[in-house]
Order: structure tokens, then sequence, then C-alpha cells
């Protein structure tokens, strides 16, 4: 069975995909895959290198993301051209780590996707776990993590569908508003019932 694993920006989805990973079930992050996939002596690194220019790229070899932000941001053709380089890769790469998982005799793969509803990518997966917290709490959480301004951290929360939104496609809501415990709870309820559905 795949689970998708989802929330929003200071939902606390990083902190439940730690638990899942206690609990000994394997978790594939599209976040660090994303990572990995651009790093130094990659094709998805030279790619990016040809096509913006190599002020792009770090003297140590690495990508410059804040330089590379900064055109994207501004452009949205040329943020359709990084995308067009990066996602194949990250999809391949997540192929890559699924096959592994299957063939180590895993039954159950959670992919951990921030953006899964906005990338509309629900054919990955059986289910989706949605990590939940109300907006004040999750601006209040947003301002205390980044020690961003009150302008910049609406505006991430705003890049994004509201949670309250994704609450009504999700399969499984996980409140995040209370204790690390009931967080916990909540995970190992879902968890119980999903893997007698099999």
């Amino acid at each position: 069975m795949f689970i998708g694993l989802t929330g929003g920006i200071a939902s606390g989805k990083s902190t439940v995909s730690k638990m899942i990973m206690e609990m000994g079930i394997p978790v594939i992050d599209a976040d660090q895959v994303a990572r990995e996939v651009v790093e130094p002596g990659t094709k998805a690194l030279q790619a990016i290198c040809q096509h913006f220019g190599s002020s792009v790229i770090n003297e140590d070899g690495t990508l410059a993301r804040k330089k590379l932000g900064s055109i994207i941001f501004e452009d949205r053709k040329e943020r359709q051209v990084l995308n067009e380089i990066v996602h194949p890769a990250v999809r391949n790469r997540m192929d890559e780590l699924k096959q592994y998982y299957l063939e180590q005799g895993e039954t159950t793969i959670v992919y951990d996707i921030p953006l899964l509803f906005e990338s509309n990518l629900f054919y990955l997966v059986d289910k989706v776990i949605l990590v939940y917290v109300d907006s004040k709490t999750q601006l209040q959480r947003l301002l205390e993590r980044d020690s961003a301004g009150m302008e910049d951290a609406k505006q991430r929360i705003a890049s994004q569908i509201p949670l309250i939104d994704k609450r009504e496609r999700a399969d499984f809501v996980i409140d995040n508003s209370f204790t690390m415990e009931e967080t916990k709870k909540q995970l190992q309820r879902i968890f119980d019932q999903l893997l007698t559905q099999k």
C-alpha cells in the first residue's frame, strides 16, 4: 500500500514523518529527493547550468538556490523550465526508491510530499494522510520557526492550498494542534486501521 503524507507549511508534517520512520515504515521524502537530484555531478544540475548560466552555481559546485529562486520567482516561463528539468528527475528517483523498498519485501511505503494537492499527485498513492492545524496556529508556528516577518509568513501560507480545503480530500486527518503524544496516538490509530484494510 502506498500512502501519501502531506500538510502545509509549519503544520508539523516533518515531525509526523519521523514518527512513521520510527514505526519502521519506509518514507520516501520528496523534498530530500529534490535536493539529491540537483547535487554536483547530476544530469539535472548540468541542465540547470546550461539553461540558467553558471551564475546559479556556487564556487563549490552546488546549486545557488537563492540566486535561482530570485530568477524563477519573477518569471513564470523560467519556473516552468526549471520544473521540466527537476520534476522528471524527482519522479525517476522516487520510483527507484519505491522499487528498492518493494524488493526488500516492504508492503507499506509512505510518500512524504508537501505539495501533493498542489501538484495533483494522487495517482501515486492509495490513501492520503493530512497533517492539519488551524490557520491561526499555522501562522504562529511559522513566525516562531522561521522568525520571518508577518507579511512574508502570510505570503508563504497563501502560496499553498489552505489546509481547511485539503481536509475535504484527505482520507485521514491528523490534528496536530495538541501534544506530540496526542499526534502519535492519532497516527497509530490511522495505521492500525490502514493495515487491517490491506
